[in-house]
């Protein structure tokens, strides 16, 4: 047994980790696409895991971390995974630059149907993540089920609103960015937070993450594919910050800090740029 997750074979508690180190992984990739080979993303992804990921992982998750020990909270990966890949993935796309006919032509979406199902599917999948942080079948497990649930429909709703008020009109494509962006915002604070909170979470992160595909994404002036920083990595600051905010010490056991959330949210966001 590990001695973090002494509930659980340490077999499935590894594979368990490894689902969540080439997820995040998987992450950077969106910001990318079009403009890096098959051999070299190959070897940026193993490196990059290495180096980056891994460290980021011990000092959060690890009971001996540096930023465990400070105090922060992360349930399931708020800076673990979306600080960490939005940061990496903005990198990747200054450094490789814009695709052919970025700013000039139109990239439209190939098939909103397959858009919308694979948000379902990570949808899906993200209780998982969530509720499995948990590393056991126990009332904190149904907990965040439950918080994950309500952040991403608010986070959809939140997002067409904002949508609606720029745009006049809602889109399909900004429901399921939406969605995300509530799945991403409760990842850290899944094991922590009631569910009214989770609501508040869920709204916050769809306005805020809208602005980062859109507003903040004009100003950076970075080819980022999949808006992987303005969705992932505005939304993993979202929920870390919201998390040190309204974290329940009876739910998580401590009281939350804002300024501790801080300081991991820069840490982690500093070194995953350099």
């Amino acid at each position: 047994m590990s001695h973090i997750a002494p509930h659980v074979p340490e077999s499935v508690f590894a594979m368990f980790q490894l689902t969540f180190a080439i997820i995040t992984c998987a992450l950077v990739v969106g910001a990318l696409v079009e403009r890096m080979h098959f051999g070299a993303l190959l070897l940026f992804a193993g490196l990059w895991l290495l180096l980056v990921y891994a460290p980021v992982a011990h000092w959060v998750w690890e009971p001996g971390g540096w930023l465990a020990q400070l105090g922060a909270l992360d349930f399931a990966g708020g800076a673990v995974v979306h600080i960490n890949a939005g940061a990496a993935a903005l990198v990747c796309a200054y450094a490789l630059g814009p695709r052919q006919g970025y700013g000039r032509e139109p990239f439209i979406p190939f098939n909103l149907g397959l858009t919308m199902a694979g948000t379902g599917l990570l949808w899906v999948g993200w209780f998982g993540f969530n509720a499995g942080s948990a590393l056991a079948a126990d009332g904190r497990a149904g907990l965040a089920l439950a918080v994950t649930h309500i952040a991403a429909a608010a986070g959809a709703l939140s997002w067409m609103a904002a949508e609606w008020l720029a745009r006049k009109r809602a889109s399909l494509l900004g429901l399921c960015s939406g969605v995300v962006a509530g799945l991403v915002a409760i990842t850290p604070a899944a094991g922590f937070v009631t569910l009214r909170s989770a609501l508040v979470i869920g709204l916050v992160a769809g306005a805020v993450c809208y602005w980062g595909a859109t507003g903040l994404k004009r100003r950076l002036r970075a080819d980022d594919s999949l808006d992987v920083f303005g969705v992932h990595g505005v939304g993993g600051l979202v929920g870390a910050l919201l998390t040190g905010l309204l974290a329940d010490p009876a739910i998580a056991g401590v009281e939350g800090s804002v300024l501790t959330q801080l300081i991991a949210c820069a840490a982690v966001l500093a070194y995953s740029l350099v």
